[in-house]
């Protein structure tokens, strides 16, 4: 595991935009909502938008470019299913919020 420092738990508001880091070659949108912080990638897999400055309604981010939806809790396309991110696993550790990314080779 490589657990990695994202954030700190104040820098995201429940439900604002995320953040948008790059760990190990591979970027991360990081997303606060009312149950916790979720990890996904932020490439969205229609045309490579930046889902860290998407909409983001409940557990559900919207892709500024083209409109498709994901949950960031799984993963899941609500849009076109099959067209799901790639998540990781978070945890709070006192202020900081860790996202395990594996290094790619």
């Amino acid at each position: 595991m490589s657990w990695v420092r994202l954030a700190k738990t104040g820098d995201l508001e429940p439900g604002g935009k995320g953040c948008i880091t790059s760990v190990h070659n591979q970027e991360i949108a990081l997303f606060r909502t009312a149950d916790g912080y979720h990890a996904v990638q932020n490439s969205c897999p229609h045309r490579g938008a930046p889902l860290g400055q998407g909409h983001l309604d409940g557990q559900d981010v919207l892709c500024p470019w083209h409109g498709w939806t994901f949950n960031v809790k799984t993963g899941q396309c609500v849009t076109t299913p099959g067209m799901d991110l790639k998540t990781y696993p978070v945890r709070v550790e006192g202020e900081n919020v860790m996202v395990d990314v594996p290094e790619v080779l």
